[in-house]
């Protein structure tokens, strides 16, 4: 359980220090992702790039966990 949250830690501290790069490749503005703009407000749901990030993740953890 330990080695599980420092994993899950090192990814997230990874990817936010990968943030201004991963925005570059277009991650985040994909064709699924849901925005939503009004007059002084700004809604934005992700859809495509969770998705996207969901498979990601489970096909790397299905191979390290072989």
């Amino acid at each position: 359980m330990a080695r599980t949250l420092i994993i899950l830690g090192v990814v997230l501290v990874v990817t936010g220090l990968l943030w201004p790069v991963l925005g570059r490749l277009g991650l985040g503005q994909l064709p699924g992702d849901i925005v939503v703009r009004r007059d002084g407000f700004v809604f934005y749901f992700p859809l495509a790039t969770m998705i996207l990030v969901s498979a990601v993740l489970s096909v790397l953890f299905w191979l390290f966990g072989r």
